[in-house]
């Protein structure tokens, strides 16, 4: 008899040369967890390791036809959000997941880069607001994005209640961005502070580190895990990537998501989750 397949995890991402975040990323993390990965390209762009050089959105057309050729083909487990890039876009994608309210969505809310360059139209943050995240299982900004998403906020704690009113089941705001000795996620639900995690601030930058964190918890949901388990086990599994990552090139370094599967004498080298 065969084994069940794995689970399959839809995925609305822009596209990176480089591996190292974006919709490769996303695939690299879902494989390494075990799930089937379905990557729906929303952006297309040109970057290395040190910053974005271009980019141009797909077609909205084009976007819906890559979600409903998967959707009528397989089973999706979860859905995860990643770059979207416009408001026209995140118009789209929040039309195709409102039609599978029980399957559980997964969103990163990209707006910017690490390095800071600007990954979206003037409207997006307001069409996240209004449409994916309400229907959001759970919703992963580092403090950056969380204060840009509720600028009502005057703490993170603010911010992430302002966040949970717009209807997301849950909150995960990360610590990486924030000056501080070691770094702190706070998870949130139900208006109130439901979880702090403390991982230890690694040297150096990451390119992809937020990509890795919110795949990986659609591949844990996706499995069956619930929400605070999820996020529980994604983030000793984001912090192991750094911990093992590598530079490949001139750059940020990257995560390395396939860590557990080759021994390597090779010093660690790590950066912040």
């Amino acid at each position: 008899m065969k084994p069940s397949p794995p689970p399959t995890v839809l995925v609305f991402a822009g596209s990176d040369p480089t591996g190292g975040a974006g919709a490769t990323a996303d695939a690299l993390t879902l494989a390494s967890l075990g799930c089937h990965p379905a990557i729906v390209v929303t952006v297309v762009t040109a970057q290395d390791t040190i910053g974005i050089k271009q980019f141009n959105y797909v077609e909205t057309e084009l976007v819906i036809a890559q979600a409903r050729a998967v959707l009528e083909d397989m089973p999706v487990a979860a859905f995860k959000v990643g770059m979207l890039g416009s408001s026209a876009i995140a118009t789209v994608v929040a039309g195709v997941v409102e039609d599978y309210p029980d399957i559980p969505l997964i969103v990163d809310p990209i707006l910017r880069s690490g390095r800071g360059d600007v990954l979206a139209d003037d409207m997006l943050a307001g069409a996240l607001r209004s449409l994916i995240i309400p229907q959001a299982t759970l919703i992963t900004p580092n403090s950056l994005e969380a204060r840009a998403l509720a600028p009502g906020g005057d703490t993170l704690d603010a911010c992430a209640q302002e966040l949970l009113s717009l209807g997301s089941d849950y909150v995960l705001i990360t610590g990486t961005h924030e000056n501080s000795p070691q770094v702190i996620h706070r998870l949130y639900h139900s208006m109130r502070l439901l979880e702090t995690y403390v991982f230890e601030r690694l040297p150096g930058s990451y390119h992809g580190s937020g990509c890795t964190l919110a795949s990986a918890c659609a591949a844990s949901l996706a499995h069956g895990l619930d929400p605070v388990n999820a996020v529980s086990e994604s983030l000793q599994y984001t912090w192991g990537t750094l911990k093992h990552g590598f530079r490949p090139g001139m750059g940020q370094q990257l995560p390395n998501r396939l860590y557990w599967a080759r021994e390597t004498d090779e010093p660690e080298s790590g950066g912040d989750t």
